[in-house]
């Protein structure tokens, strides 16, 4: 993970029980690191599991590796999820969050509070992500996955994330809030340059920011005047009832569903689809199960295999940020009031004292308490729809292009930087060229 060369062989100690020296500690945050963190965060779960360091931006946090430490740490009342507990001047909790999320006046939304306004708002919100609201949007991930293949299935090659896996969740959780379709390709503009985590222009994430939170104002303020059947309706509908949602609140809300509701699934996708195409044997045991029941929702090992693909490699690197309130140990580690704390999920979702072989991918995999969407009160509200679009795109893709592979070495493909998600930059990809879908003319325009 570094370019330190290994420790020579030691010479034989004069005490035969003396411990070979640990080796050294893995450099963090590079870009080989970003392209395989793994290693580091075993050498982590071995020796520091609560360990305390630098981040790019300059910050300390304390990165927490183990599943054990990890499930009590993302279910810990101590551990606020506010900002403002966060002990560091104001310039360093601008460093904490979304870029432009706190001069946009956004910083109200359910990543950035705690109870009880995180209960009444949560309660509100998950209205929407119901069971049988999220059935009844299949036919339009559906219908999204279909038309999205249409477009680029007649060339022969593709990239998968710009073609696919970023635009597929994009224009359905735009559908889901009733941001309309001559609105959306706005939207797909801006949370481009929000996913860029500094690869776009300077500055560029917080103007992208700072255009949303002023399109979403005009947009309450028009939904307010003839609401409809989607979530922004609804949250404006709760407030007008005595619910005390305010404007901001909405609008904050609104922002980090959009931004929260298709970055994860951006990556579940990539992530998923490479992975597969990394293990043909598992790719065949899927395209087999397939095969034999062609509906998503009917594929147990399609269910299963998600789970899998979420824990081995998932969307989500780290949980969200989190502060200490009061002085806690944890990892055997004093914790003070202040300091920042970061849940890794990746290294907790390989941690050997909890999963056999976790460094194997295996869809079949039945005992999979992972972490990929977090526990506790902040569990991901959106998991039902994340886990619809997750299973439609990966079923899609295998069912209509069957010789799918990779179209550059793994070693060439880059992954995005960044310090919440993990997701490649592009997945380019080549397969036999196919024909359109015979719905294609007369399904709706995105």
């Amino acid at each position: 993970m570094n370019d330190s060369p290994a420790p020579s062989t030691p010479e034989p100690s004069a005490c035969p029980h003396e411990a070979a020296p640990a080796a050294p500690a893995p450099e963090l945050f590079t870009w080989e690191f970003a392209s395989d963190p793994y290693p580091a965060y075993a050498w982590l779960r071995e020796h520091r599991p609560v360990h305390r360091t630098a981040l790019p931006s300059g910050v300390e946090a304390w990165l927490v590796t183990r599943y054990g430490d990890a499930r009590q740490a993302l279910a810990d009342a101590r551990l606020s999820k506010n900002p403002a507990n966060h002990a560091e001047s104001p310039h360093a909790k601008g460093k904490t969050g979304i870029p432009g999320e706190r001069k946009a006046e956004l910083m109200t939304h359910l990543l950035n509070i705690d109870p009880p306004d995180h209960t009444r708002l949560r309660r509100l919100v998950s209205k929407a992500f119901t069971p049988r609201r999220v059935a009844e949007f299949a036919p339009r991930v559906q219908e999204l996955a279909d038309r999205l293949i249409d477009g680029f299935i007649e060339e022969g090659k593709a990239d998968l994330i710009h073609d696919f896996a970023f635009p597929l969740p994009i224009y359905g959780i735009c559908d889901l809030l009733g941001v309309p379709r001559e609105d959306q390709d706005d939207f797909r503009d801006w949370a481009g340059m929000m996913i860029r985590h500094g690869g776009g222009p300077r500055g560029g994430v917080a103007r992208s920011v700072k255009k949303m939170r002023g399109y979403l104002a005009e947009l309450i303020h028009r939904k307010r005047e003839n609401p409809g059947d989607d979530l922004i309706s609804g949250l404006i509908r709760a407030s007008d009832h005595g619910e005390h949602l305010t404007e901001n609140e909405a609008a904050a809300m609104a922002f980090i569903l959009l931004f929260a509701g298709f970055e994860t699934t951006v990556n579940l996708i990539g992530n998923g689809t490479y992975a597969l195409l990394r293990h043909p044997e598992q790719r065949a045991r899927l395209e087999a199960s397939l095969e034999a029941s062609p509906v998503p929702g009917e594929s147990a090992l399609l269910a299963t295999g998600l789970e899998e693909l979420l824990r081995f490699d998932g969307p989500v690197e780290m949980a969200t940020w989190r502060y200490a309130t009061e002085p806690l140990t944890l990892g055997g580690e004093e914790i003070a009031a202040g300091d920042p704390v970061l849940v890794v999920l990746a290294a907790a979702d390989r941690d050997p004292e909890r999963f056999t072989d976790p460094d194997t991918l295996d869809l079949a995999r039945s005992d999979n308490q992972h972490l990929g969407y977090g526990h506790g009160i902040h569990y991901c509200l959106g998991a039902p729809l994340a886990r619809l679009e997750g299973q439609t795109a990966l079923a899609t893709l295998l069912r209509r292009l069957p010789d799918l592979r990779l179209a550059e070495e793994p070693t060439d493909l880059r992954w995005r930087g960044g310090l919440i998600m993990r997701g490649l930059r592009t997945l380019p990809v080549e397969f036999e060229p196919g024909n359109r879908s015979e719905k294609s003319d007369a399904l709706s325009t995105l």
